[in-house]
């Protein structure tokens, strides 16, 4: 059973390299992003009348993908958004919405009824190869309380 995961998780990670080196950003169509990823896992609306297409790798995965379409309908960014970059940007009192459109549907989410809060965790990589967990304490207003990373004892880094 094991090994079967593994193997599926492997062919994700090979296939999303070859698919993101087949798109070029002011190249590519919306309708070229798709073939490759598939439907994303949501869509929202991105300055200047384009649209950010979600797609999740979690929670079998270690990335995130935010693919930006401009209103010309062409592709103009390619983004893996777990990263210690935007980790670093969520702050106390940020909306849980727009921790969503940053970094993309979390692999777990965990409610603390006593406490009143909720745990959003995202599994990603610190290079070179340290499997991570970044985790969002969100209060019953749904904004962030607190953030941080710390190593993933529920999986090796590939």
């Amino acid at each position: 059973m094991a090994t079967g995961f593994l193997a599926a998780v492997m062919a994700l990670v090979g296939c999303d390299s070859k698919n993101i080196s087949e798109l070029e950003e002011g190249v590519s169509t919306e309708a070229d992003v798709r073939a490759r990823f598939g439907q994303p896992e949501n869509v929202w609306d991105a300055p200047g009348g384009g649209r950010v297409f979600e797609y999740n790798r979690q929670p079998a995965g270690q990335k995130n993908y935010m693919i930006t379409i401009g209103a010309d309908g062409k592709m103009s960014a390619l983004r893996q958004v777990l990263t210690p970059e935007n980790f670093a940007k969520v702050q106390p009192g940020m909306m849980m919405e727009d921790l969503r459109k940053m970094l993309g549907k979390p692999a777990k989410v965990t409610p603390y009824a006593l406490k009143r809060e909720t745990e959003w965790e995202w599994r990603w990589v610190q290079p070179p190869n340290s499997a991570m967990v970044f985790t969002a304490t969100l209060n019953d207003d749904q904004r962030v309380v607190r953030s941080g990373s710390s190593p993933d004892r529920g999986t090796e880094a590939p």
